[in-house]
């Protein structure tokens, strides 16, 4: 590939989960720094197209190739110059992918960004530490602050695509996240593969709480929110500190996956049913306002009917805040690959749809005990006669939302306001404005 004049523009197009993300944002603070014009997922014209793609289970797969071949259309019309093909998909599949889609210009790996930015210009500005641009509204971000993730989950492919757990020394993930909070962000969301086992391949110790209480003492962040705090291991320190300090949200990501003892041995999670009752009922005694997020599957290998009765009664009793769940689909190269992948697809999909119908009502359940209760909320944007919110008790994108009437007043994005609410849905709630 030729080096390219600057100014050019490159569409960035990022598929998957907010690792990816963060990918992206580092890609295109490269592209910025030497005078590229990048955009994200942008509909115009670009002289390059960049599909950042994800290989995680096959509805994302598939999404990846469509997005790919749409993109190799455009090129045929003369909408876009150049395709390039980098992350999750590309990093396992390259040499399956090259063959079947010649017409995309070249395919990376996830360790490939320097790579693609040499091959784009000549002499490329080294990117200083956090000088990524960053794709979401400018109050919040993402900050990785490890890679890989050495877990041995049977049905889960992202050891094989991302490679061992690699912490990043703490004083470089410092740095960003002032950085970021220079930039605006006041809500810095941590994420990896598995958070509680942050540090420990550093010096054999597990070092996020250590972490979040460095994050916490910049002043300008005003929400730390954590994702995807693996059970085994958990760092029970992390409930003191978010007890005690109002900048951690009372949020807890802790994936599940399934309660029956014979499903979780299966499943390799190194977590049985009873330690996960118990950690559970420990955090909802030592945080008790947390939001608790989970995550489960349903379908797996195996899962008898009596397994998946043991799950919707969990959910009965447990009564999570935040839920969501997926259908077992078998990736290769995987233990569960080796398992007689015995239950037929739309069973699957029938006890899928009868978790979320549970937690639908759960979720209702849960809001309307909130009619006429004060919130803090950070706007996120305005949509038509609404302004569009949440409270430290809700992720972007995945979580429940706070909608304020517009007649309430001239709002401003990335602020905090105090609110009542005023009426409850299963995944939202209306409120107004305190005055």
């Amino acid at each position: 590939m030729h080096p390219l004049k600057k100014n050019k523009s490159v569409n960035i197009i990022t598929l998957g989960c907010s690792k990816n993300l963060v990918d992206s944002e580092q890609l295109a603070g490269y592209l910025n720094s030497a005078g590229y014009d990048v955009r994200y997922d942008s509909g115009d014209f670009s002289d390059i197209a960049i599909v950042n793609t994800c290989g995680f289970i096959q509805d994302a797969k598939e999404e990846s190739i469509d997005t790919i071949l749409d993109f190799i259309r455009a090129k045929t019309e003369n909408k876009v110059g150049k395709v390039i093909v980098m992350g999750c998909l590309s990093q396992r599949y390259a040499e399956e992918l090259s063959k079947e889609i010649p017409e995309v210009d070249a395919f990376y790996g996830l360790d490939d960004i320097p790579r693609i930015a040499r091959e784009l210009f000549d002499d490329p500005k080294k990117t200083l530490i956090g000088e990524r641009q960053i794709s979401t509204p400018s109050h919040y971000a993402y900050l990785k602050i490890a890679e890989g993730c050495n877990r041995k989950c049977s049905f889960c492919a992202i050891p094989m695509i991302r490679g061992k757990h690699r912490s990043r020394p703490s004083d470089e993930i410092i740095r960003e996240a002032e950085y970021l909070s220079n930039q605006g962000v006041k809500e810095l969301i941590l994420i990896s593969q598995d958070l509680s086992f942050y540090g420990y391949d550093l010096n054999k110790r597990y070092q996020l709480p250590d972490l979040i209480r460095k994050l916490a003492e910049i002043e300008k962040l005003k929400w730390i929110r954590l994702q995807y705090l693996y059970p085994a291991s958990f760092p029970f320190e992390i409930l003191k500190i978010t007890q005690e300090n109002n900048k951690i949200c009372k949020y807890i990501d802790i994936p599940i996956q399934h309660i029956s003892d014979k499903i979780l041995r299966s499943m390799r999670r190194g977590f049985s049913q009873k330690e996960t009752i118990g950690l559970l009922n420990r955090i909802r005694k030592e945080v008790p306002e947390a939001a608790i997020r989970t995550t489960l599957i349903t379908g797996y290998p195996g899962e008898t009917e009596s397994d998946f009765e043991a799950l919707i009664e969990f959910i009965e009793t447990f009564r999570f805040e935040r839920l969501g769940a997926f259908t077992y689909s078998e990736e290769e190269g995987t233990q569960a690959a080796g398992l007689n992948d015995n239950i037929p697809q739309e069973l699957k999909q029938e006890r899928l749809e009868r978790i979320m119908q549970l937690q639908e009502t759960i979720s209702l359940e849960k809001n309307q005990s909130l009619i006429g209760k004060k919130l803090n909320v950070l706007i996120d944007r305005f949509e038509g006669d609404f302004y569009v919110g949440r409270t430290q008790f809700d992720s972007p994108e995945v979580d429940n939302e706070v909608l304020i009437p517009r007649q309430n007043g001239m709002l401003e994005t990335g602020r905090f306001y105090e609110v009542i609410t005023t009426a409850a849905h299963p995944y939202d709630l209306t409120a107004r404005l305190l005055t």
